[in-house]
């Protein structure tokens, strides 16, 4: 079993599997106790399962799969699967709906793929905390460079991003050298990124500056002049018109590929706009051409059949995929005639649909270990949803979970969005009292001065307005759709919550219906004269 591209199943639970963590997390104890009395440069290395040297071809370090994954680094969001913890809070599959009838098999596979979409997808609050993010971003470079235009691209501007996704942003504007480090200066002077959260790459092909939001914690890429980002974010929402399961199946793909630390380029996965013209090109060579295009197409299907197309036979030697024209299967041989500056084409090749010289795949250097996950999931997903499996009833026990989880730390970061916005609202229905201390305003029909409930007050329980188009390019969510994913947070366990208004004046769970007339003496008065009477 690889760590790197699977966890245990519920049917191996056992003796045999505590003994064997036990074996396996001591073997990492002695490896990790090895790396520190070593002076290699292989720092952050959390398993035991490859020790072989560091080589040298060609004056560069060889970044096969093995020494390229040994050398990834636990992030916040991504985790090595095997040694997880999943007996969590959440259950690792927050999704899935308490009082839902899920059916067998494949048509349970698709039901819960709708649910995972409804689920991640994002709320109103989630789209006006990150509008605010740009918001403020925006005015301090515009405040530095009047005649800049800031742009946001990527899956933010197309709306396929998930709760941890980072915001992608283009600073457009006329500079002799890229300001990049005046950029780190005003952020620092400003205060609107963590401590030691900016990171300025200026020795990568594309250049570009990496922080952390000190208010949300969401990440943010920030790159200069490049306007094929923009076009390109407008041209996958072309394609999302055309294909409606487009974006359920790569939410779904894109947490696959988090959970595996395959999601990054830099560690040898694939980028998320790779992801998607994959997903686009496996749709327009479908054999079912027509029913692929349908809303109500079996997701559980077609998300095996992409498995199994990148898993196990799409010829990644020779073979090149182009999205344009209606798209087809190209040889690299034919496509390298377009290449310029000798370049040749990559073990996964994507012709830029923008520009067909360059090649989008071009530093996914993991690839075969994408293509081994990918193959991984198809047999795991074939053998579950079988008609004679006795695992395939999706009621008792989650299929799509044996393949994607959801970690509590998105749970948490979801309810802390949506604590921030709630936080806002109630501040700004907030007055300072004669003592100082902080008071709910009153409402406008009460004469008696007591205090209004959540809906005279305009505080919502269930999230916030939809932001403006300005900061969120993407508002074409339906109103039903929004309400599940509102639904679904609101509906989360408020095992630890913590409040971040000031003295908890409000929590999720409090009706304030009832201060109206617990906290109003007249009132008091007036409903026990009438039992009274």
């Amino acid at each position: 079993m690889d760590a790197c591209l699977t966890w245990l199943m519920p049917e191996q639970d056992g003796p045999a599997k505590i003994l064997w963590l036990r074996v396996w997390q001591t073997q990492q104890e002695i490896e990790s106790m090895n790396l520190k009395d070593s002076d290699n440069d292989a720092e952050g290395i959390t398993n035991g399962f490859n020790n072989h040297p560091n080589t040298i071809m060609n004056g560069k370090t060889d970044r096969s799969e093995n020494n390229a994954r040994v050398r990834r680094t636990r992030s916040e969001n991504r985790q090595r699967p095997l040694h997880r913890k999943f007996v969590t809070d959440f259950g690792g599959c927050p999704w899935r709906l308490d009082k839902f009838q899920y059916s067998r098999g494949l048509i349970g596979l698709h039901e819960e793929i709708e649910h995972f979409y409804n689920y991640m997808s994002p709320t109103d609050a989630e789209h006006k905390v990150r509008a605010g993010v740009v918001s403020r971003i925006e005015d301090i470079i515009v405040s530095k460079w009047p005649e800049a235009q800031v742009e946001v691209f990527g899956s933010y501007r197309t709306g396929l991003y998930l709760p941890t996704s980072d915001i992608d942003l283009v600073v457009i504007g006329k500079w002799s050298n890229l300001p990049l480090r005046t950029l780190e200066r005003e952020f620092l002077e400003k205060g609107v990124a963590q401590e030691d959260s900016i990171k300025v790459l200026d020795k990568a092909s594309v250049p570009i500056v990496k922080l952390v939001d000190k208010k949300t914690d969401i990440k943010v890429d920030i790159s200069f002049n490049m306007s094929n980002g923009v076009k390109s974010a407008e041209l996958i929402k072309t394609y999302v018109e055309q294909f409606p399961v487009l974006p359920k199946l790569v939410y779904v793909l894109k947490q696959f590929l988090l959970e595996r630390e395959l999601n990054e380029v830099f560690t040898g996965g694939i980028s998320s706009y790779s992801l998607i013209l994959m997903c686009i090109s496996f749709l327009q060579l479908h054999p079912r051409h027509d029913g692929v295009r349908q809303t109500n197409a079996n997701l559980g299907v077609l998300l095996i059949e992409f498995f199994e197309l990148y898993g196990r036979k799409f010829n990644f030697i020779n073979t090149g995929i182009r999205i344009r024209d209606g798209g087809k299967y190209i040889n690299k041989e034919e496509m390298q005639k377009d290449m310029v500056d000798g370049h040749r084409p990559s073990m996964l090749c994507i012709e830029d649909p923008l520009l067909p010289s360059n090649d989008i795949g071009r530093s996914s250097y993991g690839i075969l270990l994408v293509k081994k996950a990918f193959e991984y999931a198809y047999t795991i997903l074939t053998n579950v949803v079988h008609p004679m499996s006795v695992h395939n009833d999706c009621y008792n026990q989650s299929i799509l979970g044996r393949i994607v989880r959801v970690r509590d730390n998105v749970v948490q970061h979801r309810r802390k969005i949506e604590d921030i916005i709630r936080g806002t609202q109630i501040g700004s229905s907030m007055i300072i009292g004669s003592t100082g201390a902080l008071v709910a305003k009153p409402s406008r029909s009460s004469s008696t001065g007591s205090t209004s409930s959540a809906e005279e007050s305009g505080v919502s329980s269930e999230g916030s307005d939809r932001p403006s188009r300005d900061h969120s390019p993407n508002m074409s969510y339906s109103s039903n759709r929004v309400m599940n994913n509102r639904n679904k947070i609101r509906n989360l366990p408020n095992k630890k919550y913590e409040s971040r208004v000031p003295g908890n004046i409000y929590h999720p769970t409090y009706n304030h219906n009832h201060r109206t007339i617990q906290n109003n003496p007249q009132a008091m008065n007036k409903r026990k004269k009438g039992e009274r009477q």
